[in-house]
């Protein structure tokens, strides 16, 4: 991997994490028609980590005042009705099914879960499931309105992208739009989810960076730092967009790219 492709990974890595258009599914598709080797999913992992760091900036004093009104619950009981002191319990645990998915399928993600047969299908599938989300949900409730039994429905829909196409935050704003939560409370909350389980899962790459890991250091480095800088901008574009828009935009783009995949596929100009 050279340094252009670093950068070119890194700018889809930063545009596609939060638009709810499969940022694994991209960095498989790019390098395939772009004629480069598929990054892999450790890469993918460790780049994450960039995007991640976007949102903690973005959002750091929410997440400062979850994590301590939270941790200021465990031992004074008149916090633990306090929304934020919820919130930190409603990520932690929302953020353990993909956890246990993550480790159970390890083998499968990083093996027969990037073909592009299944991909394209996942963008396809999810996309029209956005839609039914957006379409159908009643788009009321706020994130004040998040309770533990919905906080715990959304960390289930985070497992679904451990398969690239289906799109982390497209999949937890699906969730919580067909549970009747607002375009943009979706959005922050499915933004607020990813931390603990993409920080966990890049970290755990990491061990893969370097001599004999795979994955090359001076190109993860640069991508990493490019994905932060774009998935920075995206973030805020994303909030303002969702709270003025429908979703349907990202559908018809998720639609379009899978069947476009699946028509490359089937006349073999790419293999899966």
């Amino acid at each position: 991997m050279d340094v252009l492709q670093a950068i070119v990974l890194g700018v889809v890595q930063g545009l596609t994490e939060f638009l709810p258009i499969s940022s694994s599914a991209h960095l498989l598709i790019v390098p395939k028609l772009a004629g480069w080797a598929d990054p892999g999913a450790a890469f993918t992992a460790v780049i994450q980590l960039g995007t991640m760091l976007a949102v903690v900036i973005f959002f750091w004093r929410d997440i400062v005042r979850i994590f301590w009104t939270w941790l200021r619950s465990l031992w004074t009981p008149e916090l633990r009705g306090d929304l934020d002191a919820r919130m930190g319990w409603y990520i932690g645990l929302g953020t353990i099914p993909i956890g246990v998915a993550g480790l159970l399928f390890k083998d499968a993600i990083e093996g027969p879960a990037r073909n592009l047969w299944l991909n394209a299908t996942f963008l396809i599938v999810f996309g029209l499931l956005l839609l039914l989300a957006d379409q159908w949900g009643r788009k009321k409730k706020e994130v004040a309105h998040l309770t533990m039994r919905d906080g715990l429905i959304v960390g289930l829909w985070q497992m679904a992208p451990l398969i690239p196409g289906a799109s982390r935050s497209g999949s937890t704003m699906t969730g919580a739009m067909f549970l009747g939560y607002t375009r943009e409370a979706a959005a922050r909350y499915s933004f607020l989810l990813s931390v603990p389980a993409v920080v966990l899962s890049g970290l755990f790459e990491l061990r893969h960076v370097g001599d004999g890991g795979g994955v090359p250091v001076t190109p993860t480095v640069i991508a990493t730092a490019v994905s932060f800088i774009v998935g920075y901008a995206s973030i805020a574009w994303l909030l303002r967009y969702v709270a003025k828009h429908s979703t349907i935009l990202f559908v018809v783009y998720r639609v379009f790219a899978g069947a476009f995949l699946l028509t490359l596929l089937t006349l073999g100009v790419i293999s899966s």
